[in-house]
């Protein structure tokens, strides 16, 4: 131990800063722990174990821990500064060495450290840039016609003679002297050109000089480097030769020179930087032995006197080269020289016999290069990757060798042939598959599209995207093709944003393949392209080049080398290699083949095909074939690729048809068959089997427990079914329309008869019923339209949904209903005893952990099995890691948030794994992960998002390891470090959609119509962040560092304002309410939660106030902020509604306010006296103002004197609003959502309740009415005629006959007696003999409807009015002008108006029947502009009868009593039109004539020119062109409607 410690402190601490890192022994590495401050005991531990340099390199995080014993934070320096080391090493080598990305960047295999991703692209590239690209030579004594240079590129170091044919070289950067002028540049260039020559040719060796490479070192620029000069004139570098004739002495020493020195060559420079053309000329000298033999040359070179202006020749002297210099041969030298001559021209002989023979051609394997390059290393070529192909024009003759292409899963192509459509891969192309064309444009993506809205938008995925680069030919526009020096100033930069949108945002990083096929000349925008694939993808990996001829390549080569080094493109080339080839080399391991059509069944029991161009339109639809699956070659698919396939299953992944049809080739085992598969096949049998259906549009539902296997039973029943019924499942997120569109194509596909197609089975998941319900209505639209027969089924939903509670949600609906639970029957358990056994045998090299989501499944995710498998795994894992971290993170995301995840690509970046891992770029992210984090997560790899991402194989799991894991680290903990950190949250790829989930977590409440298993008034994490202690301060930092992590979200700032307001933190709510107002100005919510945050505020000063009478004074600050929340209510209501709201909800909060602030003005003691309820009265609806109120309450008192207005106001808005929507009490989630605890959940409850409340406080008291009746001697039991109006009012209100939606609520009330006489009551407080004049609108609006209802419930009742006096009393409506009436009154005039028979009606009644319809339709169109869901759910509340008077007039609920069944079973016969086929139905309503007209429905009212326009309430049923029709009429707040239309026989 001691010599240890001494050999710590002897090593010099100066030495590992010399040595290299290798080199370090284990002094070294002790002193450099020592220098970073590593703790004494770890260093003496380290230099124990003999760590060196190069064992330091490999060092873990596991290592370190469990070995050495060293605690987190010393690992997590050590680590840091040993990988700062490497960079500072790598900087180093790069500037002498050629880089290598795949060695010069080092990750360690565990944990890298996360500071190595911040090299990111940036310093990677400066890396890069600090290493010198190396060029080669031109080469010698050829001409080609495709070479250039790059600039500041460098070439090798001059040279001397090698073996005489290899050339010499010689540079000359003539920096300064290109700039002389013509006379004094040939003169300088012959002086350099002659002299090399004279040199090259005494020394027998061939040799070339260049102009424009750095021939000495300066302190911009290195040895060799190439910077080129810009020719004025090439005819001066060709005329410097003509000094040949005055330098060289003899006729014919001048002509040997003529001879063996060749004319210059121009070889272009590229300079990305720089506009300007440079070149580099080189001349060749080639001494032929026939030339030279046996002659020694001396040259003169001339030289431009600047005192007289002439050029002279030099004195002849003999030049030689010696190294990389030209000396002249000396005197002393000059006879031996000429001794060895012989010599030198013997081995010139020689060598030039022996370059003459050609060697032997190397030629690589082509087709194994090609399958590496494609595959990225495996056997053959799947669907786990895309491919981009860039290609120019091909011939037609190639054209045929395309179906590689076909068979790939192409992304996009970048076509730069305009004509590729009439004559090129285009045309050919889309012949097989479906495509999208774009141009570059469309990737601009001008709109701000979010990165969902832009792929969806553009079709990307679903087809592939075929973008013209260069425009296209025969096409309306502008796009046309351009030249080159265009393009690159017009298309250039879209190029690069297309590109780089790709790139970095649509596809994952390695999950392409960019193909570059070269197959007719290069041009620049092609190689300009290659330059951005190149920036964008970090280098060459992911990238090939397929080059016909040599010749295009040596071109290609020759411009692409800007980016990338000739020596790298020839790893990623392929080249003459005929198209044909390439071809059948592809198709040789691609595993499945595209089938260009795919076959069906059809109603005749035999098959027809669906050409792939035409499934890829039906986009909305994933369709299940007959011959599903057949593509696959099962020759390429290796045995450990099929065991993955079914252990992916088996881990917790989502079947894929492969499974089932793997199962059927038994090529893998059975998937067990569960009782509820059996059961829904049973359901689905007795629907298809039906001698005549029911309904043309049946369904079978499916509710399953999260994770329990419901998925796999539904698309069992589709795989069972694909060879007798159309199958198909639905993708998520389409259109209803769009869907139906297809739904009802796929059908028809092929068939001869419509009325006699075989059924469509759809599969629906997790959609929510209103979007079910759309889609039904819109088939049964389709189905009507094509006058299909209605007793024929035409397609059968089978509804796919997670619930957490499957059993209950059968019992709804049993007979089309079946429940797949966690809970396992006996034969069920027989069957995944037998299945595990299987399983065991098959896989006896694999732990049968890894197949973790069937033992949970066999054990019935028993709560103590998942206790204990999560309990062993956590006590394995180091908590410290990275790796832990994430699983915490996505523990938490999946326990919180439904369907998240988080994706590789953002894994990969936390991680620190990326750029760096080169080599392994498909199982980089697999290779990192720990034993245990292999077990629990799940590698998604799902076809709607295409993007990698984990989750935790199943919930359950997931909530048991949070569980487990907040033990030691709170949630609210795991949250925080969620969010702060900066990787993850500004992660580029996928970005929109990590944030959206982060969003959820801290804003989506639970809620038990969605399915969660309870309502929440806050995000679960909050609400569990609450319970933790001090818990209501960690959900406030929590929420404010969401706010900041999410770029200062408005909703967040809202959600946090309620949490504050909930917990009686009111000032700091009122500021957060206030930021949230200030990001988000007119958001219906925002507003509303800043009106919430007072109100709760005024509830708490109210019930907190200590006086029980509080004086006027005391009172004033509670009256401020009841005011203040009013005026915020005000301002919500007036803001535009969304679309998921009926009615803007702040009304609600208004009325709340305005009757607890009516109740605490009531308990102030100047109003508490046994005078003070009419002074009350008195001061709020009159000019009188008490003295003891006049000052403190100066502000107020507009106010509050318009208290009652408003609040009546605010009743009638939204009375007026139900009265469209459903009037019975199953309000299925009327979706008024808030945002806050004060969720109004039964809208017509709550008006009735609130409505007495207010009528309550402005009746005048019993006493003083009954001293009224006493004092009057008139008739005491009609109050009607001493009432005001406005005690009526009140009463009225108070009674439930104040407005429409209450009066219609009566007419549910099961007890019919207490509802009538409640009616009876109200019709007593008003007037006997009463004329519209004695009331205003509100008022007879309201007798009317009583009149009607009362007449619906007790159509005896002595109370009653005829028919003809109520329209009487309703024309007091307005139905045109300034004042028209509202719809309320609208609608009773269509009722009482519409004529017992249609041609007996007085044009008086005409008219005004006419105008109160059109007027109604109108004021419904524009109340629901764009919100067409909403328009659909609107009410039919009466229908019309045969009976007359008042009795023609029947109820929903009349109707509703006839209809048998559960709620939902009720909903499908309305939808289905069933309701309009029973008996009872038929016997009470009216069929009414009329007739179609232009795609109208119309129906004659008393004059012949007179007509109304009825709304059809399915306009599928309208016969096409003018038909006469029969159809029962309804009376709906959007005009008269009809329903069940049916053409006169």
């Amino acid at each position: 131990m001691a010599s240890s410690k001494m050999d710590c402190q002897s090593a010099d601490l100066a030495e590992w800063h010399k040595l290299p890192f290798s080199s370090w022994t284990e002094s070294h590495v002790s002193s450099w722990l020592k220098s970073i401050g590593i703790k004494e005991q770890y260093i003496l531990k380290l230099n124990e174990e003999e760590v060196t340099g190069s064992v330091l390199t490999a060092l873990q995080r596991d290592y370190l821990s469990k070995t050495i014993g060293m605690k987190s934070g010393q690992i997590e320096l050590l680590l840091k500064k040993r990988d700062d080391l490497l960079k500072t090493e790598q900087s180093k080598t790069s500037s002498n060495t050629k880089h290598d990305k795949k060695e010069n960047v080092f990750v360690s295999e565990e944990t890298p450290d996360r500071e190595m991703q911040n090299v990111g692209t940036t310093s990677f590239n400066d890396i890069l840039k600090s290493g010198v690209g190396s060029c080669q030579y031109r080469k010698f004594d050829q001409r080609p016609t495709n070479f250039r240079y790059v600039k500041h590129n460098s070439l090798p170091p001059e040279t001397g003679p090698e073996n005489m044919i290899v050339p010499c070289h010689e540079y000359k950067s003539l920096e300064t002297a290109h700039k002389l002028d013509s006379r004094r540049l040939k003169t300088k260039v012959a002086n350099e050109v002659l002299r090399f020559a004279c040199a090259c040719m005494n020394m027998r060796a061939n040799g070339t000089i260049h102009f424009g490479i750095m021939d000495k070192v300066k302190s911009t620029h290195r040895h060799g480097e190439i910077i080129g000069i810009p020719v004025q004139s090439q005819e001066d570098f060709v005329d410097a030769l003509d000094y040949i004739e005055k330098c060289f002495k003899g006729s014919n020493h001048q002509i040997d020179a003529r001879k063996c020195i060749r004319n210059p060559c121009f070889i272009e420079v590229l300079d990305k930087e720089n506009a300007e053309k440079t070149w580099i000329v080189e001349y060749d000298i080639v001494p032929k032995a026939s030339i030279v033999k046996g002659k020694l040359y001396s040259v003169g070179v001339p030289k431009f006197s600047e005192k007289d202006g002439k050029v002279k020749c030099e004195e002849q002297i003999p030049y030689q080269r010696v190294g990389a210099n030209t000396p002249r041969i000396s005197d002393d030298e000059l006879i031996c020289f000429i001794q060895d001559l012989r010599e030198k021209d013997q081995q010139r002989e020689e060598a030039e016999s022996s370059a003459n023979q050609s060697p032997l051609e190397f030629r690589e394997d082509q087709k194994r290069k090609l399958s590496i390059l494609l595959t990225g290393g495996k056997t053959h070529m799947d669907n786990s990757l895309f491919y981009i192909v860039v290609a120019n024009k091909i011939q037609p003759e190639d054209l045929d060798n395309i179906t590689f292409l076909v068979n790939m899963k192409l992304f996009c192509v970048f076509d730069f042939d305009p004509d590729s459509e009439t004559s090129g891969l285009y045309g050919k192309y889309k012949e097989q598959k479906a495509v999208t064309p774009h141009f570059l444009n469309d990737y601009e993506n001008n709109k701000r599209l979010e990165n969902a809205d832009l792929i969806a938008s553009l079709k990307l995925f679903d087809r592939v995207s075929w973008i013209y680069c260069n425009g296209r030919n025969n096409f309306p526009g502008n796009n046309v093709p351009s030249d080159e020096e265009t393009w690159i100033k017009t298309r250039k930069k879209k190029m690069k944003k297309a590109v780089s949108l790709i790139c970095n945002e649509i596809l994952p990083w390695n999950s392409f393949v960019v193909i570059f096929l070269l197959m007719s000349d290069v041009e620049q925008p092609l190689v300009e392209t290659f330059h951005e694939f190149y920036a964008e993808m970090n280098g060459y990996n992911c990238l090939v080049i397929i080059a016909e001829s040599k010749e295009t390549y040596r071109k290609w080569s020759s411009l692409a080398q800007i980016s990338c080094p000739i020596s790298e493109l020839k790893e990623i080339s392929i080249v003459d290699m005929p198209l044909s080839h390439v071809d059948a080399t592809v198709q040789s391991i691609q595993l499945s083949k595209n089938q260009p059509q795919r076959k069906l069944p059809v109603s005749n029991r035999g098959l027809c095909f669906l050409k792939s161009v035409d499934e890829a339109m039906l986009d909305s639809l994933e369709i299940i074939s007959v011959d599903q699956c057949d593509d696959t070659n099962l020759e390429i698919m290796s045995e450990s690729e099929i065991k993955e396939t079914e252990l992916y299953f088996y881990h917790g992944g989502k079947i894929n048809w492969i499974n089932f049809w793997l199962a059927e080739k038994h090529k893998c085992g059975n998937i067990i068959e569960r009782d509820a598969y059996k059961e829904a096949n049973t359901i689905l049998d007795n629907v298809v089997h039906r001698h005549k259906a029911v309904r043309p549009i049946e369904s079978v539902n499916i509710y399953h427990h999260p994770g329990s296997g419901g998925s796999t039973v539904a698309r069992q029943m589709l795989w069972s079914r694909r060879t007798i019924l159309r199958s198909a499942v639905v993708k998520q997120s389409k259109e209803a329309t769009t869907l139906c569109e297809h739904a009802v194509k796929l059908r028809e596909h092929d068939e001869n008869d419509k009325n006699n197609c075989l059924p469509v089975l759809l599969l629906l998941e997790d959609q929510n019923p209103d979007y079910i319900d759309d889609l039904r209505r819109h088939l049964g639209n389709a189905i009507a339209i094509k006058k299909i027969n209605p007793s024929m089924l035409c397609f059968i939903l089978l509804i796919c949904n997670r619930s957490n509670d499957p059993e209950r949600m059968c019992r709804a609906s049993p007979s089309q209903t079946v429940a797949v639970t966690h809970k396992l029957s006996d034969q069920e358990k027989s069957l995944f005893l037998k299945k595990s056994e299987e399983l065991k045998y098959q896989f006896e090299d694999l732990d049968f952990k890894f197949i973790l989501t069937f033992v949970l499944m066999s054990n019935e995710f028993q709560p103590s099995y998942i206790k204990d498998f999560v309990k062993n795994l956590l006590d394995k894992i180091d908590h410290t890691s990275l790796i832990t971290r994430l699983i915490r993170f996505v523990a938490l995301l999946n326990c919180y948030v439904k369907d998240s995840y988080i994706s590789v690509s953002h894994c990969e970046a936390y991680l620190g794994i990326g750029l760096h891992v080169v080599e392994t770029r498909y199982h980089a992210f697999v290779d990192h992960l720990s034993d245990e984090a292999k077990l629990i997560f799940i590698h998604l790899r799902d076809s709607s998002t295409h993007i990698q991402s984990i989750r935790i194989i199943h919930l359950l799991v997931a909530k048991e390891i949070l569980s487990q894991l907040s033990v030691n680290m709170p949630q609210s903990s795991i949250a925080t470090e969620l969010i702060k950190d900066d990787v993850l949250i500004n992660h580029r790829f996928d970005r929109d959609q990590f944030l959206k989930v982060i969003r959820a977590l801290f804003i989506r409440r639970n809620k038990k119509s969605r399915g969660d298993p309870k309502d929440t008034t806050f995000s679960p994490l909050i609400e569990e962040v609450q319970i933790e202690e001090g818990g209501v301060q960690k959900a406030v930092d929590l929420m404010k560092a969401a706010f900041i992590a999410l770029g200062k979200d408005a909703y967040v700032a809202q959600q946090l304002a309620r949490l504050l307001y909930t917990n009686k933190r009111f000032e700091e709510a009122l500021k957060w309410a206030q930021e949230a107002k200030s990001l988000s100005p007119h958001d219906t919510f925002i507003l509303d939660t800043l009106g919430q945050v007072y109100k709760w505020w005024f509830y708490h000063l109210y019930d907190t106030l200590e006086e029980k009478e509080p004086s006027p004074k005391r009172g004033v600050e509670i009256i401020r902020f009841a005011l203040k929340g009013i005026s915020a209510f005000r301002a919500s209501e007036k803001t535009p509604k969304k679309e998921t709201v009926i009615l803007n909800s702040s009304y609600y909060g208004e009325v709340d306010v305005g009757c607890r602030l009516l109740k605490f003005l009531s308990g102030v003691d100047v109003f508490s006296k046994t005078t003070g309820y009419s002074q009350l009265m008195n001061y709020l609806i009159t000019d009188y103002i008490p003295e003891e109120v006049r000052i403190p309450w100066q502000e107020f008192h507009p106010e509050l004197k318009g208290l009652e207005k408003s609040l009546r106001q605010a009743l009638e808005c939204i009375s007026e609003d139900l009265s469209y929507f459903q009037t019975d009490i199953s309000e299925e989630d009327e979706e008024l959502d808030a945002r806050d605890p004060e969720q109004v959940y039964n809208p017509r409850e709550w008006l009735t309740r609130k409505s007495a409340v207010y009528a309550g406080f402005f009746c005048v008291i019993q006493e003083e009415m009954n001293q009224a009746a006493e004092s009057l001697s008139t008739d005491i039991k009609n109050p009607g005629n001493v009432l005001s109006s406005f005690q009526r009012q009140m009463r009225t209100y108070k009674l439930g006959g104040g407005n429409v939606t209450s009066i219609l609520s009566l007419l549910y009330d099961k007890d019919r007696m207490r509802a009538g006489k409640k009616l009876e009551e109200i019709m007593d407080m008003y007037p006997e003999n009463l004329t519209w004049k004695d009331l205003d609108e509100t008022e007879l609006t309201n007798v009317i409807f009583c009149q009607v209802a009362l007449n619906c419930i007790l159509p005896g009742s002595s109370k009653l009015l005829s028919l003809k006096q109520l329209q009487d009393l309703s024309k007091g409506f307005k139905a045109k002008g300034k004042d028209m009436s509202k719809a309320s009154a609208l609608f009773l005039l269509s009722l009482l108006f519409w004529p017992e028979n249609s041609k007996e009606v007085s044009s008086a009644d005409a008219q005004i029947l006419l105008l109160a319809i059109d007027a109604l339709q109108r004021l419904c169109e524009h109340k629901f502009l764009h919100m067409s869901q909403r328009k659909s759910r609107i009410v039919t509340h009466f229908f019309l009868a045969k009976a007359r008077g008042l009795n023609k007039i029947v109820h929903r609920s009349a109707i509703e009593k006839q209809i048998k069944g559960t709620l939902s079973e009720r909903k499908l016969k309305w939808l289905g039109g069933e309701v309009w086929k029973t008996q009872e139905v038929v016997q009470q309503l009216k069929r009414i004539e009329g007739w179609t007209e232009n795609e109208n429905l119309y129906v004659q009212c008393g004059h012949k020119d007179s007509k109304i326009r009825v709304i059809p309430r399915n306009s599928a049923y309208l016969p096409y062109g003018n038909e006469k029709v029969t159809f029962y009429l309804g009376f709906s707040f959007d005009g008269v409607v009809a329903f069940d239309i049916q053409m006169m026989k």
